[in-house]
Parts: structure tokens; C-alpha cells; sequence
């Protein structure tokens, strides 16, 4: 993941002034927070958090199918192997 460095900001910073974790999220879109020197949280814009959700119900629903094919297929392996 390419994170832009103009949007990181510290925990500390973002506990003492939280209007500015909001000002970066209006004018990029996220604001990276760090804790401990490391990228920890991500906050987005509402609107991308549905986007975000949409997408994940979408990968969770092919995981599945995929799953669900694989097993099918190889059925009878399984009940073999679960005797």
C-alpha cells in the first residue's frame, strides 16, 4: 500500500487536535495515524468507508464460491479423508 506521507499524522497529535485529522480527511480523503512510529489506523471519509464495505461483501461472497466449487469437486476426498 502507497501511503502519501502529507497525511500522516501522530497519535498524539491526533488525541490533542482531532480538526485536523478531520481537515486532512476533507482535503485527501484519508488520514493515516500513527502509533509507535507505524501506520496504525486509517480515517476515511464515510462515503469511501460504504465503497470499503461493498467491496469486502464482494471478495467475502467469491471466497466463497470458490470454496463451495472446491468442495463439490472433491467431495468424495473429503468424506474419504473425514472417515
Amino acid at each position: 500500500m502507497i501511503v502519501n506521507t502529507d497525511t500522516l499524522i501522530p497519535m498524539t497529535e491526533a488525541n490533542q487536535n482531532f480538526s485536523k485529522v478531520t481537515r486532512l480527511v476533507d482535503q485527501a480523503g484519508l488520514a493515516v495515524i500513527l502509533k509507535n512510529n507505524r501506520p496504525r489506523y486509517i480515517v476515511v471519509d464515510f462515503a469511501e468507508y460504504d465503497e470499503f464495505q461493498a467491496a469486502k461483501a464482494t471478495r467475502k461472497q467469491k471466497v466463497e464460491a470458490i470454496a463451495d466449487q472446491l468442495i463439490a469437486e472433491n467431495l468424495e476426498a473429503f468424506q474419504e479423508l473425514a472417515k
